[in-house]
C-alpha cells in the first residue's frame, strides 16, 4: 500500500542530494563564482545563461523566467512526475530507504535494485547499437536513413543504432560488462532457444525507446535484409520496464515542447516522429505497436496540464479506411481529455516522413495546420456511409450520427454539433436533431454515461499538495519578488524596491548573506540580526521569516533556506529563492567571509545609526532642566551606541 513519505525523510533526501549533480544530468553547468553554477535554462529558450544553481543552499533560480525551487521541484518539472515520485527517485539515487506514514510502503528495495540493473543493461545496449551504426557492416542501415532524408546528425539526435548480423554480438558485450544470463533474460533484448539465449535484434536498424525521464527501456528494430524472415518492425516484448500501452516514442525529446506549446501530435511511426521534429513539429510522438489508449492519455494529460484551460491533441492518420478507423478509435478515448482534440488526415495517404521527403518541411507543417476537430471528423466520417442526396440516406445518416453526437460529454459542445449536424444533413429544423440527441443522452445510448457540463474537466480534480512540498514551482507575475495585489486583499502585495536606493541595496545584500551563510549568524551576531529592522517592506517580510525560523538551522544552509521559504508569504518565495542563489561578489573562501562580515557590519551600523537618530530626536525635544535624569540616560545611551558603532568598524 502506498503512503505519504515521512517529512523527516523528505528533508533528509533533500539534504543529502547534490543538486548540481542532478541538474548536470539535464543542463550543462559552468562555474560562475565561488559555489555558484550557471547554464541555459531548461524551462525557457534563452541564448545567454541565466539559470543559476547554488549547491550550498540546495536551490536553483532562473533570473530570466523566474523558475525556482529545490532539487525535488527540479526533478518534478523535468520528469513531469509527482512530488512523491520525485522523492522516491532521488532516494533511490542516493541509496536512502524511505519510511511512510500510516504503515504505507514505497518501492521494494530489492525490486528497485533489479530495475536499476535492467536500466543499466539497456543503457549499455543503447550505446552498443549506436556505436555499431558507424561500422562498415551497418552500411545498409545508414543507406536506409539517408534514403528517408536523415543525415548523421539526425541519427545521432534520435539515438539510431544498428544491431549487427550474427547471434551473440550484444550478448557477448553485456556478459563482458558483468551481466548474468538470468538478468539478461529479463531485458527482452534476447530470445531463448535450446542452446540458451541469443540476440533478439540481428541485422536491423535500431531506435531506442525511452521513458519520459529519458531512460532507455526498450528498442524498436526495422528489417533491412531480404533474407530476414522476421516482421518488418520488431519491438521489445513486454517487460517490467517496457509496457507498450504506457510508452510513447519520442516523449523524452518532445516533453518540453509539449508542456510549453500545450500541444501533442500523435503520429504512427519512428521515422514520422523524426521527420516531424526535424521539420519543427517538436511535439510529435508515436505509439509503439498499439492504439493510443488510456495509459497514453495519462502521460499526455500530465504534460499538457490538461486542466480545462487549453491545449490540443492532434492525431495524424492516413486517409484510407484503416486511418479513418484509427481516428474513430481515438474518438472513443477523446473525452478523457479536456484539451481540444483534432485529426489531421493526409488525403494522398502520405505519412509525415514521406511528405517531408517529397515536399519538404512546409508540407509537414501544412498537414498539422489542416487539422479538424475530432468530433467533426467522427460525425462526417459516419455520414459518408450514406447517400445524403436521398431522404432515406439522410434519415439513416441522422440515426447513425445521433449516438456519436450524444457521446459528447460537454453539453454546450454537444449543442453546437447538433446545429452543425442539422446543416450537414440539410434539415430545416435544428430542434429536431437536438431533441433526438437529448433523448439518446437520457436513454444512455452513447456508449458511456452522460456527464454534466465540464467545469474542471473529467477527472481533473486537483490533488492536495503533499505535506513535504514547500511551495509551488513557478514565479509570480510581475517578476521575482513582485506580486500582483490579490483581489481579496487578504494577502499583502510587495513591490520590488528601486535598485538605485542605497539603503534597499544594502538590505538586499544583507539578506543574501544571511540566507547563503547562516553559520555567521551565531551568538551575539544573531541577536543583532534579529533586532534589525528593514525599511523595504518585502525585505522586512523576509527578515520576519528568518526570525520565525530561528538560529537553530544555522549550520544547515539547505534546511535553513527551506524553512525560510516555508515561513515567508507565498508571493515572496521567488524572491527568497533569488536571494539564496545570487552569486556573492567574491572568488575565494576568505574573500567570501570578509565580504559577508562587512555586509553584516554595515547592516548593524545602519541599525545603530537609526537608533541614534531616534534618541537624538528625543534628546532635542527634552527639557534638560525639567528632566535631568532622562537627559543623562539618553546621553549615556548615545555614547554606548557610538562606541558600538566604532567597534563594528574596527572589526570590519
Amino acid at each position: 500500500m502506498a503512503g505519504l513519505i515521512k517529512r523527516e525523510d523528505i528533508d533528509e533526501v533533500r539534504q543529502r542530494t547534490d543538486i548540481k549533480e542532478v541538474v548536470d544530468g539535464y543542463v550543462t553547468l559552468k562555474g560562475a563564482g565561488l559555489g555558484t553554477f550557471k547554464g541555459l535554462c531548461p524551462f525557457h529558450d534563452e541564448r545567454s545563461p541565466s539559470f543559476t544553481v547554488r549547491p550550498q543552499v540546495g536551490r536553483y533560480h532562473c533570473f530570466g523566467c523566474g523558475e525556482d525551487g529545490d532539487v525535488i521541484a527540479f526533478v518534478q518539472k523535468q520528469d513531469h512526475s509527482s512530488f512523491q515520485e520525485a522523492v522516491e527517485k532521488l532516494a533511490a539515487r542516493i541509496g536512502y530507504e524511505l519510511r511512510y506514514e500510516d504503515g504505507g510502503t514505497g518501492p521494494n528495495r530489492e525490486e528497485a535494485g533489479r530495475r536499476q540493473r535492467l536500466l543499466d543493461a539497456h543503457k549499455i545496449a543503447d550505446e552498443f547499437f549506436r556505436a555499431q551504426l558507424l561500422t562498415p557492416g551497418a552500411a545498409e542501415a545508414r543507406n536506409f536513413l539517408f534514403g528517408r532524408g536523415f543525415d548523421r546528425a539526425a541519427a545521432e539526435h534520435f539515438g539510431c543504432g544498428y544491431a549487427p548480423q550474427g547471434w551473440d554480438a550484444l550478448l557477448k558485450h553485456l556478459r563482458g560488462r558483468g551481466f548474468t544470463d538470468a538478468e539478461l533474460k529479463l531485458t527482452g533484448i534476447f530470445s531463448e532457444g535450446n542452446r540458451g539465449i541469443y540476440d533478439r535484434f540481428r541485422g536491423r536498424l535500431i531506435w531506442p525507446i525511452k521513458d519520459i525521464a529519458g531512460d532507455t527501456i526498450g528498442f524498436g528494430a526495422r528489417k533491412l535484409y531480404e533474407d530476414d524472415q522476421g516482421p518488418k518492425y520488431l519491438n521489445t516484448p513486454e517487460t517490467t520496464l517496457y509496457k507498450k500501452s504506457q510508452v510513447l516514442y519520442g516523449i523524452d525529446l518532445a516533453k518540453r515542447s509539449i508542456a510549453k506549446d500545450r500541444q501533442l501530435v500523435v503520429v504512427e511511426g519512428y521515422t514520422d516522429v523524426m521527420a516531424c521534429h526535424l521539420a519543427g513539429i517538436t511535439t510529435a510522438v508515436a505509439t509503439c505497436g498499439t492504439a493510443f489508449g488510456t495509459e497514453h492519455i495519462k502521460i499526455a494529460r500530465r504534460l499538457l496540464s490538461d486542466d480545462g484551460t487549453g491545449g490540443e491533441v492532434v492525431f495524424t492518420f492516413d486517409g484510407d479506411a484503416a486511418g479513418q478507423k484509427a481516428a474513430l478509435r481515438a474518438f472513443e478515448e477523446d473525452q478523457r481529455f479536456t484539451a481540444q482534440t483534432y485529426v489531421a488526415v493526409e488525403p494522398t495517404g502520405a505519412d509525415p516522413c514521406d511528405l517531408r521527403l517529397s515536399r519538404g518541411d512546409e508540407a509537414v507543417h501544412a498537414l498539422i495546420q489542416s487539422r479538424r476537430p475530432l468530433f467533426e471528423f467522427a460525425i462526417r466520417t459516419t455520414l459518408k456511409q450514406f447517400n445524403l442526396d436521398t431522404v432515406e440516406g439522410r434519415v439513416q445518416g441522422l440515426k447513425a450520427s445521433v449516438p456519436v453526437v450524444a457521446a459528447i460529454r460537454d453539453a454546450s459542445t454537444r449543442t453546437g454539433y447538433c446545429q452543425a449536424l442539422t446543416g450537414w444533413l440539410g434539415m430545416p429544423d435544428p430542434n429536431e436533431v437536438l431533441r433526438l440527441v437529448n433523448a439518446a443522452v437520457k436513454r444512455g445510448e452513447t456508449g458511456r454515461p452522460p456527464a454534466p457540463a465540464q467545469q474542471q474537466g473529467p477527472g481533473t480534480r486537483a490533488a492536495p499538495a503533499h505535506a513535504g512540498s514547500s511551495h509551488p514551482g513557478g514565479s509570480q507575475a510581475g517578476g521575482p519578488g513582485v506580486a500582483a495585489a490579490p483581489s481579496s486583499g487578504a494577502v499583502p502585495s510587495f513591490h520590488r524596491p528601486d535598485p538605485r536606493d542605497p539603503v534597499a541595496s544594502m538590505e538586499r545584500q544583507a539578506l543574501e548573506v544571511a540566507l547563503q551563510q547562516p553559520a555567521l549568524l551565531a551568538g551575539a551576531v544573531w541577536d543583532r540580526f534579529e533586532a534589525a529592522r528593514f525599511a523595504t517592506p518585502a525585505f522586512q517580510a523576509v527578515h520576519d521569516a528568518m526570525r520565525a525560523s530561528g538560529p537553530g538551522l544555522a549550520g544547515d544552509p539547505v534546511r535553513w533556506v527551506e524553512q525560510v521559504m516555508h515561513e515567508v508569504p507565498e508571493p515572496l518565495r521567488p524572491l527568497v529563492s533569488e536571494l539564496a542563489v545570487v552569486p556573492l561578489p567574491a572568488h575565494t573562501e576568505e574573500a567570501v567571509l570578509k565580504y559577508c562580515r562587512d555586509i553584516l557590519s554595515r547592516l548593524f551600523e545602519l541599525q545603530i545609526t537609526r537608533v541614534k537618530a531616534d534618541k537624538m530626536g528625543q534628546l532635542q525635544r527634552l527639557d534638560a532642566a525639567a528632566d535631568p535624569e532622562t537627559y543623562q540616560r539618553l546621553n549615556r545611551e548615545l555614547m554606548m551606541l557610538e562606541m558600538e558603532r566604532r567597534a563594528l568598524r574596527a572589526e570590519a
